[in-house]
């Protein structure tokens, strides 16, 4: 009996009866599972990188994972791609479980042909991206490979063509999870862009469209493929990365960590936990840690801490666009989405990545079944000559056509600041929030006290015989005719004004009673989005 080679295209001399056959089928196994060789596999570890079995080992539960189309060749020919046929051709593909749930993943095997795309690698690809969308189950990609093979010409540009439009189709209906452990350049990347978040791990993987080598020949500026595309590049500055990590054994495991978070598909929610954390657990903290003074600057992250259970949430985008705050928690064990203004960066304001990030998310969360809390702490939109040529407008109405379309529960409470169309945009109870609350520190106004009476009282200050004790008069007035804490419940636009303290049971409440919600848009092919 002879065990195959990568270069063989016939078997040798072959069996005759059932166990020959049998332990032939072995022996290829083994030589699919064992890879091109040794020194591959050794190559790949000195990378600080890990192959696409143990990848794939580290991602789903042990011993759940069924390989789809193991003993897959190419048939390609020409530029001596027939004389290197390898098993899997260069990725791998299948199902197992995250947590016991059903998951499919397929991984880059930068060991043959540097995990580059070819037509039956595509195919092996676009399978599995069927099955997940028929089961119903989240699709993870594990992402280290060159590109499109050279070798198969316009076959393989094809290949991706295939992936983007079943990326298309699955959006919204399962949740897909990109991990780059490597290289992704040019067409490859827009993959990656498509799915609903993206992994990346500092040092080894890199996203862009155009290499260094072919920004420096067009432009003449010299950049180093991480400067360009790493994953701290486009952790802070792109957006491009939800999460960046430094191992890929830290990676791969908030992965796990995120599915757990997230429903199957469209039509299930997500999973329920058992929670030790008393529902009606009061957080004294929190009477403190919100400055009453509304130029006074805190961390948000503290009050979403005291908030949900055991202080456990997954921040997504924290280091891109950090005057928000979008994360995935759980609420008395059900899952939450949270958009939060951040005060300490940027006082929390509203700009054109906050709104973007912010509207990806809420949409994200609508997709998929997730209730949304909104804590607001906004003094409004970011002033400014670029911000406005940057087209804030269109980019700030991308926020608010992502919660007026958004039929999940929504939640919002008001902290402090709510101003100007940045409040009516932070899931106002005016564009659709099921239950509006704020506690007794909020200021809910068109603008703030002392540019309102700047406004209002301009007259009266600049015939003043005294400009600046007439301007403090007549801010006090309208703070108190106009911003104070019960002006906005007063005229049914706060549903109440809550104890911070107690603010915990009041959201694990709300939402159990908002559980059953049902709401149907208008019958219509899809929106128009402002882009």
């Amino acid at each position: 009996m002879t065990v195959l080679d990568d270069t063989a295209s016939n078997p040798g001399d072959e069996p005759t009866d059932a166990r020959g056959r049998v332990a032939e089928l072995h022996a290829i196994r083994e030589q699919a599972l064992r890879g091109p060789s040794d020194k591959a596999t050794e190559a790949q570890h000195k990378k600080g990188k890990l192959t696409a079995r143990e990848r794939i080992e580290l991602l789903l539960d042990e011993g759940s994972f069924n390989e789809v189309e193991q003993l897959r060749r190419h048939r390609a020919v020409g530029f001596g791609l027939e004389a290197k046929k390898p098993y899997t051709d260069g990725v791998i593909t299948g199902w197992g479980t995250v947590e016991g749930r059903t998951v499919f993943v397929y991984a880059h095997d930068f060991r043959i042909f540097g995990g580059a795309l070819g037509e039956a690698h595509a195919t092996k690809i676009h399978k599995i991206m069927d099955m997940a969308i028929a089961a119903g189950a989240p699709l993870v990609s594990l992402n280290d490979g060159a590109g499109a093979r050279i070798q198969e010409g316009v076959s393989a540009l094809a290949g991706y063509g295939g992936i983007f439009q079943r990326n298309t189709k699955a959006s919204g209906v399962i949740p897909q999870i990109s991990v780059m452990l490597g290289p992704c350049a040019g067409g490859a990347a827009y993959s990656p862009a498509l799915t609903d978040f993206v992994f990346m791990v500092r040092e080894t993987s890199q996203m862009f469209i155009t290499g260094p080598d072919v920004v420096k020949a067009v432009t003449g500026e010299e950049i180093t493929q991480n400067g360009l595309g790493g994953a701290d590049v486009h952790a802070e500055t792109s957006g491009v990365c939800h999460f960046a990590y430094d191992d890929e054994e830290t990676c791969i495991a908030e992965v796990r960590y995120l599915i757990s978070l997230l429903p199957q598909n469209n039509r299930e929610n997500p999973p329920t936990v058992e929670s030790d954390d008393p529902a009606d657990r009061r957080s004294e903290i929190l009477l403190d840690l919100v400055p009453a003074d509304g130029n006074r600057p805190y961390d948000m992250t503290k009050v979403i801490e005291e908030l949900v259970d055991d202080g456990d949430y997954l921040e997504v985008h924290e280091r891109w666009a950090r005057n928000i705050i979008c994360a995935l928690a759980r609420l008395d064990g059900q899952v939450v989405g949270i958009v939060a203004n951040q005060p300490q960066s940027l006082a929390g304001v509203l700009d054109i990545e906050a709104s973007e990030k912010a509207a990806r998310f809420v949409q994200m969360c609508d997709a998929f079944n997730i209730p949304i809390v909104t804590l607001l702490d906004v003094p409004g939109f970011l002033p400014g000559v670029d911000q406005e040529h940057g087209g804030i407008i269109r980019h700030g109405a991308k926020l608010l056509y992502a919660y007026c379309n958004a039929t999940v529960p929504r939640i919002s409470l008001i902290l402090r600041k709510a101003y100007g169309g940045a409040y009516i945009v932070m899931d106002s109870q005016s564009i659709g929030a099921d239950l509006t609350y704020a506690w007794p520190t909020n200021e809910i106004a068109v603008m703030g006290a002392e540019g309102a009476a700047n406004v209002i009282f301009r007259r009266q200050i600049a015939e003043a015989e005294d400009p600046e004790a007439m301007r403090a008069r007549m801010v006090k007035e309208y703070k108190s005719e106009l911003m104070h804490p019960y002006y906005a419940a007063e005229r049914g636009l706060v549903d109440d004004v809550i104890d911070p303290a107690g603010t915990r049971e009041v959201l694990i409440r709300s939402l159990a009673m908002l559980r059953t919600k049902h709401a149907d848009l208008p019958s219509r092919k899809h929106g128009n989005p402002p882009q």
